[in-house]
């Protein structure tokens, strides 16, 4: 789906967040005329318009996106272990760009 502001809207996505900071932003989001709702929609369609996501990344965020990062290589590292596909180290080197020691 290209447009999110058009797109029905039949699902539903729930999310966990602090009450605080969900009344903190909601009042920032009101001051611009949006609701909470408004303003996910609005980073969704930004997400799809840019191909990722509609900001940089900076040291704040960086942490967190390192994290998420690190976690999914471990899932993808388990994920080759367990697939009984055995690959030369000077290969994976190779395929990651990466020089020998």
């Amino acid at each position: 789906m290209k447009n999110v502001v058009s797109a029905p809207k039949t699902d539903m996505f729930r999310l966990r967040i602090n009450p605080e900071i969900r009344s903190e932003i909601e009042e920032i989001y009101a001051k611009n005329g949006l609701t909470l709702t408004q303003a996910i929609n609005i980073f969704i369609q930004q997400s799809i318009n840019v191909g990722g996501l509609p900001f940089s990344v900076t040291e704040d965020n960086a942490e967190y996106i390192k994290a998420q990062s690190m976690k999914r290589l471990m899932q993808e590292l388990e994920y080759g272990k367990n697939s009984g596909e055995l690959i030369d180290e000077s290969e994976v080197y190779k395929m990651l760009g990466v020089n020998e020691e």
